[in-house]
């Protein structure tokens, strides 16, 4: 904090429907529908910027951001219990980084360039132009605060380390050679299947099928091998002109079942390796896969000034929760940055949650709270909490995340791609670089 809490003046009024701590993007969000609803919010963050681990940042805020959130906070100040009827209960921020390693190759470049572009910390991450958040922030006015980019192009890493197009337009389709007739057809073959289930017409794909794992549901439709290395950005909407096309073309039955990992990890997007069901954490279903390809397949061209599937805010992700708290500042709510929450007030006969703590010392109420995920209330070490106040700790969802992932951020002196300054990048497991990730260049402008 640049400056004490405790020479802020008094929060008025002390009493909301609403306290929301954490400027992140569900909370903001939360706190803009809430305010919608013409309740009192009061929305705090102990950072001196918006977005909380959703910002984005400059290169220099970055490294202080993460050094200071990797190590264990100091033991929250004293809150001594006094003659009121509510008991106050630390709450501490936990480190949501460890590891942090920090390399440059060029410093005086960095030096020279590093306020011209912001890093995402929970990103990047691309949007869906069909998804629902979309549908929200235009829904609720925020589209206001907020201008995206389209992602000029998509491209997948095949077995060899290089870089191979995902066609995404029309144009695209027919101007990549990669891809002869036969497994134009079979391809379209494919979409139309799905096109079908999806318009509820006679041919169907069975329940058992869009219960069976994604992955396996490709091999039964035997896509040619050379999708797995060049690309499928076919959607729907360029079915019929293939069809056209290609006439009557062969399908090629002896062709080698693979795995056309293009589909599950360019285009629906799948979190973890589907080839080994077994022991695969989170296997995407048949149905939930083709629901992303539907997503995808309307996702193309909604947007005039967006050709492709996929969009970013222009100026960072960290765009996102301040347009969200924008939009609740219209409508009341009141934001309050640099003041820490350091306890919680729980009723002492019934256990149920009454207020927080500021760090300032003031003491304010409300009907409900929201909590970023980076905090944790510590349970009384002295003697065990009644049986309300754990169960309603519990609620809080304050529980320990023992899941963690691995992250890398490059910047690099140039664009991956000379002809392109704005995509993305899917690698999938087991590809030769060795790890998965998505990767937006976004170094154009140097923004």
């Amino acid at each position: 904090m640049s400056e004490d809490a405790s020479s802020y003046p008094p929060i008025e009024p002390s009493n909301f429907d609403l306290i929301v701590l954490g400027t992140g993007l569900p909370e903001s969000m939360i706190a803009a529908a809430t305010s919608a609803n013409n309740k009192t919010v009061l929305h705090l963050d102990p950072n001196p910027f918006y977005g909380s681990h959703y910002a984005s940042l400059s290169l220099p805020d970055l490294s202080t951001f993460l050094n200071s959130h990797s190590t264990p906070p100091p033991p929250p100040p004293s809150t001594p219990s006094d003659c009121h009827d509510y008991t106050p209960l630390p709450l501490t921020p936990r480190p949501l980084y460890s590891h942090v390693e920090i390399s440059s190759y060029a410093p005086e470049v960095l030096d020279e360039h590093s306020r011209k572009f912001n890093i995402d910390l929970c990103g990047p991450r691309v949007l869906f132009c069909a998804d629902k958040s979309i549908d929200l922030i235009l829904k609720s006015g925020a589209n206001q605060y907020i201008d995206f980019k389209s992602i000029d192009a998509s491209f997948v890493c095949d077995e060899n380390g290089r870089l191979k197009n995902v066609p995404d337009s029309r144009a695209a389709i027919f101007k990549d050679k990669s891809l002869g007739l036969t497994e134009k057809n079979q391809l379209m073959r494919f979409f139309k299947l799905v096109q079908q289930h999806l318009a509820d017409a006679n041919e169907r794909i069975s329940e058992e099928d869009l219960e069976s794992p994604f992955v396996e549901f490709l091999k039964k439709m035997r896509l040619p091998p050379k999708i797995k290395s060049y690309g499928l950005g076919i959607v729907f909407c360029d079915l019929l002109l293939i069809w056209c096309f290609l006439g009557d073309a062969s399908f090629c039955a002896g062709d080698v079942i693979m795995l056309d990992g293009i589909i599950l990890y360019a285009i629906a997007l799948a979190d973890y390796d589907q080839d080994n069901v077994e022991v695969c954490e989170d296997v995407l279903k048949t149905k939930d896969g083709i629901d992303r390809l539907a997503l995808y397949n309307s996702s193309v061209g909604r947007f005039p000034n967006a050709l492709g599937a996929f969009i970013y805010p222009i100026y960072g992700h960290g765009e996102l929760p301040q347009a969200f708290c924008r939009r609740a500042a219209v409508k009341g709510c009141i934001h309050v940055l640099r003041m820490p929450v350091i306890a919680l007030l729980m009723d002492k006969c019934t256990g149920h949650y009454k207020g927080v703590r500021l760090s300032s010392g003031q003491d304010l109420f409300s009907h409900q709270l929201i909590l970023d995920p980076s905090f944790i209330v510590p349970l009384p070490l002295a003697s065990s909490p009644p049986d309300s106040l754990r169960e309603n700790l519990q609620i809080l969802g304050l529980g320990d995340v023992k899941r963690k992932v691995a992250r890398g951020i490059c910047i690099t002196r140039r664009s991956l791609r000379p002809d392109t300054s704005n995509f993305l990048v899917v690698y999938p497991p087991r590809c030769k670089i060795k790890f998965y990730c998505y990767y937006c260049s976004l170094l154009n402008e140097m923004r």
